[in-house]
């Protein structure tokens, strides 16, 4: 009970709540400890249960076992994203092998796995004896599968190897997250007025705000994204642009502690290593085969069938953009830090469209209440702010979340601005995950965000691409808010790693819908909402750079797939990625949307190692999935949305995921709405 005395605690107004205010390393280590302890007692208990092996006293057992240590993990790793300093970073180094390492010795029980296996070997006879329900059988194989991947099958000196592989992989991907944060934080450029030229006021009022963070005057450059890319596409001046873009796609490869390109190798040789050990030709094939892709080939297949398209459009592109810098008087040939520069210009010159003229439409405080807005449209829910609730830090907002009947069904906090203690890029997680068992509890999530936060008093403004950022994160916390199974295993986003991004992608169709335009993108001053004109113009120009979008996208998860693909890791993972890209024609003037040293996505730990390509895959599902909508002629369809909650929103991994979107489509999807959705159909 001292965990969760220390760590959570009953409040008045949420209820079992962290006690953030007393959350420190000494109070996590100690935490940890216990929690571990208190676990391994408790798989002890099932393993050495003298009683025949049933769903009930060994499935369902372990479903119960664990959750102290699953409190004190969804905490520490909270913070450990959200907002860490050197102490946290320290004890998470420290940290990462062990956890790795007590996981290891639970898939690597022998009596454990031999229970289990003697309950799925007759799960036919137990369904019927123990009145098994579907998704106790899905819990059943899920289990079971991820023992048998887990390694337990192997034995001797293979079984102590596995362990010993996956612990030093944990140490590396946390060494790898914290490399990139590093190179992140300690990159500032101050900036004069006399290097502001072409810069609108909302980078510059950002820029202002990141100096006044870190003690400077004037203004600063970060590697903030919400800086570095209006940056890019906006500052006349193309050293600076040079600068930053370089300081950009150097992150994690700087010589130096901070440098990732041998973790890299040492990462992709011990995932080689790993497949092997687990029977497959190489680690690619491992990941996939719990996938819906199922196989490299077919993940292969369809980025092949979208590259072509994609590069050839980059390639046209680039010799209009390249026509550009030389009406411009420029001589030199397109580099990748004009690519942006060039392509705003394209875009005003083309459709008389400057993307820098909604950044007043789409204020941040109104994009949430569009998000909160569809989902009340679609499923029914209402948002109550708490503004006492506490949180990581100041800047965390919480909401209480009913369903339409006014029952209570979670909690959601937003994080959105970018911070130093704070990793880069957008991510959902929980606090606390949904289940029905034992009496049930609620979720807590979260959103976690990177904007630019404004100076004191003025409002942040997003870009079109930042909400859709945002309503993407909200896609996956609506996955986690309205999950309703019975196990913990099956709740919510904990599902194929492919079909993930369904609900996130999807939930991104719904931001530009014209309902939701009229009433939420409001002028920030008048009030006034966002002109038709100015929709026309964003529509006919949405697909302008599309080319380049989907090249630097595609090129990422062909590099990642190739990678992982051979049986042998490559002694020199930048060469190699040097080498696939040129095999693909990769045009010079982009650059993958994630080189390899900062690629956290595959390299921070394996949880999309040879999965990049799922954003693609899920785009597939996603495009087919609002044509659904589309098709009945109501974007917020009530008999088309109750279908998607049920058998996409709400049911978790409590049933393969080809039947999940079957059940709500009718059939599985083509190509070819994805290829309308990103303009490349014939």
């Amino acid at each position: 009970m001292v965990l969760s005395h220390s760590l959570w605690h009953s409040t008045t107004s949420v209820g079992d709540w962290p006690d953030f205010e007393k959350l420190n390393p000494e109070v996590f280590d100690a935490s940890f400890t216990a929690a571990m302890a208190a676990h391994r007692a408790e798989i002890a208990a099932v393993a050495g249960n003298a009683e025949p092996a049933t769903f009930a006293n060994t499935i369902a057992a372990m479903e119960r076992a664990g959750r102290l240590l699953s409190k004190a993990a969804s905490l520490f790793f909270t913070l450990a994203g959200a907002h860490t300093d050197a102490a946290l970073q320290a004890l998470e180094r420290r940290l990462s092998p062990i956890l790795s390492r007590h996981s290891s010795a639970i898939m690597l029980d022998a009596a454990l796995f031999a229970r289990i296996d003697d309950v799925f070997q007759r799960r036919a006879a137990i369904a019927v004896s123990e009145e098994l329900s579907p998704e106790d059988l899905r819990l059943l194989e899920r289990v079971h599968q991820d023992f048998v991947r887990g390694g337990a099958r192997l034995e001797g000196e293979a079984r102590l190897r596995l362990a010993e592989i996956d612990a030093r992989l944990s140490e590396l991907g946390t060494a790898f997250s914290q490399n990139i944060l590093a190179d992140e934080r300690n990159f500032v450029l101050p900036l004069g007025d006399e290097d502001l030229g072409g810069l609108p006021g909302f980078v510059r009022s950002a820029m202002a705000e990141a100096a006044r963070e870190r003690g400077l005057s004037g203004h600063a450059l970060t590697l903030s994204r919400s800086i570095v890319v209006p940056f890019l596409a906006f500052s006349e001046r193309r050293d600076l642009r040079e600068a930053a873009f370089k300081a950009w796609i150097a992150r994690g490869e700087n010589a130096g502690p901070t440098d990732n390109r041998g973790l890299i190798a040492e990462i992709l040789s011990l995932r080689a290593e790993k497949a092997a050990l687990l029977g497959f030709p190489s680690f690619a094939a491992y990941k996939l085969d719990d996938a819906m892709a199922k196989t490299p080939s077919s993940v292969r297949s369809l980025l092949e069938e979208v590259w072509g398209k994609a590069r050839d459009r980059a390639l046209g592109d680039a010799a209009a953009l390249q026509a550009l810098s030389a009406g411009d008087g420029g001589n030199a040939p397109l580099e990748p830090w004009d690519w942006r520069f060039y392509a705003e210009k394209r875009r005003q010159a083309e459709f008389d469209f400057d993307e820098s003229a909604l950044k007043p439409y789409f204020q941040l405080d109104r994009m949430i209440e569009a998000a909160f807005d569809v989902s009340s449209r679609l499923f029914g829910l209402s948002f109550e702010r708490l503004s006492e609730a506490p949180t990581w830090h100041r800047d965390v907002r919480v909401w209480r979340v009913r369903n339409a009947d006014g029952a209570e069904i979670g909690h959601f906090l937003g994080d959105y601005f970018a911070r130093e203690s704070k990793r880069s890029g957008a991510w959902m997680s929980a606090l606390r995950g949904q289940h029905k068992l034992d009496g049930g509890q609620t979720p807590i999530i979260y959103n976690v965000m990177n904007f630019a936060k404004p100076a004191d008093g003025e409002p942040a403004l997003l870009s079109v691409d930042d909400a859709k950022t945002l309503f993407h994160e909200f896609g996956h916390a609506l996955h986690g808010l309205l999950s309703d199974v019975t196990w913990p295993s099956l709740s919510g986003t904990s599902v194929a790693r492919d079909f993930v991004e369904l609900p996130s992608q999807l939930y991104e169709h719904w931001l530009t819908v014209p309902e939701v335009l009229e009433r939420h993108a409001l002028h920030v001053e008048t009030g006034e909402p966002l002109p038709q004109a100015l929709i026309d113009k964003m529509r006919a120009a949405e697909n302008l750079d599309e080319g380049f979008r989907t090249v630097e996208y595609t090129a990422s998860a062909l590099v990642d797939l190739a990678l992982h693909e051979s049986g042998t890791a490559p002694a020199d993972p930048l060469a190699r990625e040097a080498e696939i890209l040129a095999g693909l024609g990769m045009p010079r003037e982009i650059v993958m949307r994630h080189r390899a040293p900062h690629f956290a996505h595959i390299f921070s730990g394996d949880g999309y190692s040879a999965g990049y390509y799922s954003y693609m895959w899920s785009e597939v599902l996603d495009a087919d999935a609002f044509e659904a909508f589309t098709e009945t002629g109501d974007a917020f369809d009530k008999a088309t949305a109750e279908k998607l909650r049920r058998h996409v929103y709400s049911a978790g991994d409590s049933q393969d995921p080809a039947v999940l979107y079957t059940a709500f489509r009718g059939r599985m999807p083509t190509t070819e709405a994805l290829l309308r959705k990103r303009g490349f159909a014939a």
